[in-house]
C-alpha cells in the first residue's frame, strides 16, 4: 500500500464512481473545453489523487501486457476490495467484465451523492432509490471507520456553533477542542483535515460505531446516524457485534459492484482511464 490513505482513498472514488450513473469508471475522466466531467464536479473536487494515480499504474501496466482486455472499472472495483482486505476489512466477491462508461458529466452529480449536511432522511433516501436497504446504507457508512474528512466539512459543528461553547454539544468537549486546535487555520490552509476515527486511524473495524456513541462522530452526518430512529439500532448492532457489521458491508458492497454497469455496446475499454477511446463533443 502507498500510504495510509490509499486504502480509503480508493474506496472513496469508487463509491463516488458507482453512485453516478454506475460503477463505469466515468470518475475517472479527465474534463476537456467541451466537456466538464464527473471529477469536477464540486462534491468530487476533495477525491484524493494517490487514489486516481493508482488507478493509473495499474492500467498502464496491465496495457504493456495485455492491452485492450481489462477495464478501468474492473481495476478500480478489484483494487478497492484488495485495500479494503489489506486494512484489516472483510472479504466480498468482486464479479469481472465491466465496461468503461461513455459518458462522465458533473451535471449528473448532484443529488446522487449524500452530503453531510443533509438530514439523516435525504441520505436514506438517496440510497433506497439505488436499491440499498437503510441497515445496508449504515454498514456503508461505517466505511469512515478508515480515511480522514476535510476541516471544511464540519466546521460547523467546532466553530460558531449556537451554544455557550460555541461547538456542536453533541461532540465529546475534549474532542471538540482538539478539533478546533487541528482546524484553527482550515480557512487559509483548505488540506487541513482529521482522521474519521481518531481511536483507530488505520485499522477497517467497527470502532467508528463504537465512537459515535461517545461523541466522537466527525461529520453531522455521522452523528445524525447515531440519533435518528430508524438507523440508531443498526449502529448499535454494528458498534457491539463487528462480525454483523462485516457481513453487512460485504453484501451492500457486493450490491454496489454491480450497480448500473455497462457491458456490450453500452461501454468500451478504455486505452487511458482518464479519456474516452474516442472524443465526444456532444
Amino acid at each position: 500500500m502507498e500510504s495510509p490513505f490509499t486504502a480509503p482513498g480508493t474506496l472513496r472514488v469508487f463509491f463516488h464512481d458507482c453512485m453516478v450513473e454506475g460503477c463505469d469508471a466515468s470518475v475517472l475522466i479527465s474534463s476537456n473545453p467541451y466537456n466538464k466531467a464527473e471529477r469536477d464536479a464540486e462534491i468530487n473536487l476533495s477525491l484524493p489523487g494517490d487514489a486516481f494515480d493508482l488507478i493509473v499504474r495499474a492500467k498502464t501496466a496491465l496495457e504493456i501486457n495485455c492491452p485492450g482486455v481489462v477495464s478501468c472499472s474492473d481495476i478500480l472495483a478489484y483494487a478497492t476490495r484488495q485495500l479494503v482486505v489489506m486494512t484489516g476489512g472483510p472479504y466480498y466477491k468482486v464479479p469481472l467484465g465491466r465496461k468503461d462508461g461513455l459518458v462522465s458529466q458533473a451535471t449528473l452529480v448532484e443529488g446522487n451523492l449524500p452530503r453531510t449536511n443533509m438530514t439523516m432522511d435525504q441520505i436514506i433516501s438517496i440510497f433506497e432509490k439505488k436499491g440499498f436497504s437503510v441497515q445496508e446504507m449504515v454498514a456503508l457508512n461505517g466505511a469512515h471507520t478508515i480515511g480522514v474528512s476535510h476541516c471544511s466539512e464540519f466546521k460547523d459543528r467546532i466553530f460558531g456553533y449556537n451554544s455557550p461553547s460555541g461547538y456542536d454539544p453533541a461532540l465529546h468537549p475534549k474532542f471538540a477542542e482538539r478539533l478546533r486546535q487541528n482546524c484553527a487555520n482550515y480557512s487559509t490552509d483548505p488540506t487541513r483535515a482529521t482522521f474519521n476515527d481518531v481511536r483507530s486511524t488505520k485499522d477497517f473495524d467497527n470502532m467508528y460505531f463504537k465512537n459515535l456513541r461517545l461523541g466522537l462522530g466527525l461529520l453531522q452526518s455521522d452523528h445524525a446516524l447515531f440519533t435518528n430512529p430508524r438507523t440508531r439500532p443498526f449502529v448499535d448492532l454494528y458498534a457491539d457485534n463487528q462480525t454483523a457489521f462485516f457481513e453487512t458491508f460485504s453484501l451492500a458492497m457486493e450490491k454496489l459492484n454491480v450497480l448500473q454497469v455497462k457491458t456490450g455496446k453500452d461501454g468500451e475499454i478504455r486505452r487511458r482511464c482518464d479519456s474516452f477511446n474516442t472524443m465526444n463533443i456532444n
